[in-house]
C-alpha cells in the first residue's frame, strides 16, 4: 500500500521545487559506495548543502575559501584564484570554462556553488548581517514498517533474564536541524536526533531527543578568519596529527589526495562521533595564520571491570539497557595549535595536539594491539609542507608521538593539464605510532602498522573518454586483528567513462583487492595466514532525454575467493528511472535484482536518497529491491520529500539477527523529509 501512495504522489504532483541541480549529489554518492561510512558521507553532504544554499561570489571569494572547497584540488583552486585575480569582475558564471585546469565536467559539477554578483561597496554592519540572513529548517522522519525482534513484546521474566533483548524506545528515526546563515560571515544552528529504538515518548508526551548539537560561526572578518563555538571539525596537514573532517577514499579521485590545512568548520550532521565540542579559532595576518582549538565533551566507551577504557563506542546507539549504560561514561579533552605559512607556491605548517581522557585507555592485551596507547593522555606534533613549481607539486607531513615514534606521508603529483595527471604517494606508519585523532590516507584501520606505495594516473587518451587507474601496494609489518603474522595487500582500480553524446555515458569500473588473513584448512585442522581477494565489476549506461527523462542501467558483479574455499560469486542488475518535473524537481523509481550466496560477495545498491540524507544498503542472498522517491513543494520554499523502499528475499524466511531480526522474507522502509527556507 505504501508504494501505491508514493507512486500517486510521484506522478500527480504539479508543483515545482526551487533547488539546485543534483549532479553533485550523484557524483558524491557514486564514489561513496563501499568506500565511506554513512557518518562520513553525511559530513560531506552537510558541507556541500550549506555551500549550495550559500554560494560563493566569484568576484569576492578569497584564496582560503577556494582552498577549502571540497570539490577542487589544490592545483585547481590555485588556477581558479589566479584566473579571478586577472579577470575580475566576472559577468557570467560560465566564464569558469576559461580556467586552465577546470575541464567541462568539473565546471558542470561546481556551478551550483558559485554566483557572480557585484562586490559590496563596504563591509556589512552587524545589523545588515542579521537582517540579510537565511533560515533553513530540516525535519526528518523514517520508519521501518516491518516489525523487528527488538520491538516485540516479551514477558517480565524474559526481560529480567535478557534485558537487552528489547529496545527501550520507539521504532522510528527522527531529527530536527535548524541553521541561520548570512553572507559569508555568520552561521549558527542546532540539531537534535533520535535513532530507532531510542526513547522519545514518555506517557504519551514527546520527552527528549537522544542527541543534541549546536554551533556558532564567524568568519572572514578582518584578522579573524574563523571562530567556532559549539560543535566543529578540523583538519591539519595531511592528517597525521589531526583530521576529524572527512577523508576522501581512494576511488574518489587521485587528484584530491593532496590535503591542505583547513580552518575549523561547523559540524552540522547528525553523526554522534568524531567531532569536537568547545571553541576553535583561526587568526590570519598576511601569509601567516594561527589556529587554536579546545574541546571538552562526554563520549561513549566500553569499559573493563576496573573502569578502564577497552574501546570507544562509535555507533551512537542507545537502544538497550546495555547500550545506555555506556552513554557519555567518559570525558575527553583536547587542546591543539597550528601555525601555518602560505606563499604563492609554498606552504609549511607546524601542529601540536594534546588530548586526555578521565579514564585510562587500556584495551585487552593482544599481539596485534601490543603497541597501542595505554594511558589517559597523549600528544602528537608534526610539520607539514606543500610546494608547487609549474605543473609539479610535492606535499607531505612528518609527525611524532609522545613515545618518539615517527610517521610520515609524502605525495608527488604532476598535472600538466586537465587531460593528464600522475601521482605517487608513499606512507610509513610504524606500529608504535599512536595518534588517536590521526586520519590520513591509508588502507584500513588506524594510522599505524602500515607501509604503502600508491601510484595513479588520470587521463583522457581519446575525445569523450576519461580514464582513472591506480595501484596501491601495502605492507603490514606487525600482526593485525585475525592475522597472526606480518601481511600485505594489493589494491587495483580502473575506471573509464565514455560519453558518446552530450546526454549519454557508458562507464566501466573494475576493482581488485587482495589481502591476507588467518584461514583454516578443515581436513587437517591447521590454521595459516593465506591471501584472499575480491573482484568487483560494474558496467553502467546512462541516458538523459530532451524531455526530462533520465535512465540509468547498471550491472554489478563480485567474485570472492579464499585459499581453502570455493569461489563465491554475486551479481546485481538495477534500473533507475528519473523524471524531472522541471529543472528543479524530480522523481525516481529504482528496481534491482540481486543474487549473491554470501556476505563476502555482497553487493551495494545505488539509489537516490532524500535531499539531505544518505543510505548505502548492501545485499546478499537472492531477491529484489524496489525504491520510489519523490519531492515537491507544498508551498513556496517548503519542500517535502518521501521515499519508500522494499526488499524481498526469495531464499529465506527471516532477515537479520538479534534485535534487528525480521520474521519474514521482506522489509519495507518509509523515509520522509521536510525543509523550510525562510
Amino acid at each position: 500500500m505504501i508504494f501505491w501512495i508514493i507512486l500517486i504522489l510521484t506522478f500527480t504532483s504539479s508543483t515545482i521545487v526551487s533547488a539546485q541541480t543534483s549532479m553533485w549529489r550523484d557524483h558524491v554518492e557514486f564514489f561513496a559506495e563501499e568506500d565511506l561510512s554513512e557518518d562520513m558521507i553525511e559530513n560531506i553532504y552537510a558541507e556541500l548543502e550549506y555551500l549550495e544554499v550559500n554560494p560563493l561570489n566569484l568576484n569576492t571569494v578569497s584564496k582560503e575559501q577556494l582552498e577549502q572547497f571540497p570539490l577542487l584540488t589544490a592545483e585547481q583552486s590555485a588556477s581558479l584564484y589566479n584566473f579571478l585575480s586577472l579577470n575580475r569582475p566576472l559577468y557570467s558564471i560560465y566564464e569558469l570554462r576559461n580556467v586552465k585546469l577546470l575541464d567541462y565536467n568539473t565546471v558542470a559539477l561546481i556551478l551550483p556553488f558559485f554566483v557572480v554578483e557585484s562586490p559590496p561597496e563596504k563591509s556589512p554592519t552587524p545589523n545588515e548581517i542579521l537582517k540579510g540572513g537565511r533560515h533553513d529548517l530540516h525535519l526528518r522522519f523514517d520508519k521501518t514498517l516491518t516489525k523487528r525482534a527488538g520491538y516485540q513484546n516479551y514477558s517480565e521474566s524474559i526481560l529480567e533474564k535478557y534485558p537487552n533483548r528489547k529496545y527501550v524506545g520507539e521504532d522510528f528515526y527522527t531529527s530536527l536541524r535548524y541553521r541561520f546563515s548570512s553572507s559569508d560571515h555568520l552561521q549558527m544552528g542546532f540539531m537534535a536526533e533520535k535513532d530507532p529504538g531510542e526513547k522519545f515518548i514518555r506517557k504519551g508526551i514527546a520527552k527528549t531527543f537522544d542527541h543534541y548539537g549546536y554551533h556558532f560561526v564567524l568568519q572572514d572578518l578582518g584578522v579573524l578568519k574563523s571562530l567556532v563555538v559549539g560543535d566543529y571539525r578540523v583538519s591539519w596537514g595531511q592528517g597525521l596529527v589531526l583530521n576529524n573532517d572527512f577523508m576522501l577514499p581512494k576511488s574518489w579521485g587521485m587528484n584530491r589526495l593532496v590535503r591542505q590545512t583547513q580552518s575549523p568548520k561547523s559540524h552540522f550532521s547528525t553523526s554522534e562521533y568524531g567531532y569536537f565540542r568547545g571553541v576553535a579559532s583561526t587568526l590570519g595576518i598576511g601569509d601567516l595564520s594561527l589556529s587554536a582549538i579546545f574541546s571538552s565533551k562526554k563520549i561513549d566507551a566500553n569499559l573493563s571491570e576496573s573502569g578502564e577504557i577497552t574501546s570507544f563506542k562509535t555507533d551512537g546507539y542507545h537502544r538497550t539497557p546495555g547500550e545506555l549504560v555506556k552513554k557519555h561514561n567518559t570525558r575527553e579533552q583536547v587542546e591543539g595549535i597550528n601555525l601555518n605559512l602560505k606563499k604563492d607556491h609554498f606552504q609549511v605548517g607546524i601542529s601540536s595536539l594534546h588530548y586526555r581522557y578521565d579514564r585510562r585507555y587500556n584495551p585487552r592485551l593482544k599481539i596485534y594491539n601490543q603497541y597501542v596507547m595505554r594511558d589517559s593522555t597523549n600528544m602528537n606534533t608534526s610539520i607539514d609542507y606543500l610546494y608547487r613549481v609549474g605543473n609539479l607539486s610535492f606535499a607531505g607531513e612528518t609527525a611524532m608521538g609522545k613515545n618518539g615514534a615517527v610517521a610520515t606521508i609524502n605525495i608527488l603529483r604532476y598535472s600538466p593539464s586537465s587531460e593528464l595527471s600522475m601521482i605517487a604517494l608513499h606512507r610509513y606508519f610504524p606500529v608504535r605510532y599512536q595518534g588517536m585523532y590521526a586520519n590520513a590516507f591509508k588502507e584500513s584501520g588506524d594510522v599505524n602498522n602500515e607501509r604503502g606505495l600508491y601510484l595513479g594516473v588520470s587521463c583522457s587518451p581519446f575525445r569523450r573518454v576519461r580514464m582513472e587507474m591506480y595501484a596501491d601496494i601495502v605492507q603490514f609489518p606487525w600482526p593485525k586483528y585475525n592475522i597472526d603474522r606480518p601481511s600485505k595487500a594489493l589494491d587495483l582500480y580502473f575506471l573509464t567513462t565514455y560519453n558518446p553524446t552530450s546526454v549519454s555515458s557508458i562507464q566501466l569500473r573494475y576493482k581488485f583487492k587482495q589481502k591476507e588473513k588467518n584461514q583454516l584448512k578443515s581436513d587437517i585442522n591447521i590454521k595459516s595466514v593465506k591471501p584472499y581477494h575480491t573482484q568487483k565489476i560494474r558496467l553502467r549506461y546512462e541516458y538523459t532525454s530532451v524531455n526530462d527523462w533520465n535512465f540509468r542501467t547498471t550491472a554489478d558483479a563480485v567474485i570472492y575467493k579464499e585459499t581453502y574455499t570455493p569461489i563465491e560469486k554475486g551479481m546485481m542488475l538495477s534500473q533507475n528511472i528519473r523524471y524531472a518535473w522541471s529543472d528543479q524537481s524530480s522523481s525516481d523509481i529504482f528496481v534491482a535484482y540481486f543474487d549473491s550466496p554470501s556476505y563476502n560477495a555482497r553487493l551495494y545498491s545505488y539509489e537516490r536518497s532524500l535531499v539531505s540524507s544518505f543510505y548505502i544498503p548492501s545485499f546478499y542472498g537472492n531477491g529484489f529491491r524496489f525504491a520510489i522517491t519523490s519531492r515537491f513543494a507544498i508551498i513556496k520554499r517548503l519542500l517535502f520529500a518521501v521515499k519508500g523502499a522494499h526488499t524481498l528475499y526469495l531464499d529465506r524466511d527471516t532477515i537479520g539477527s538479534g534485535t534487528e531480526k525480521i520474521a519474514g522474507n521482506h522489509r519495507t522502509d518509509l523515509y520522509t523529509y521536510l525543509r523550510w527556507k525562510f
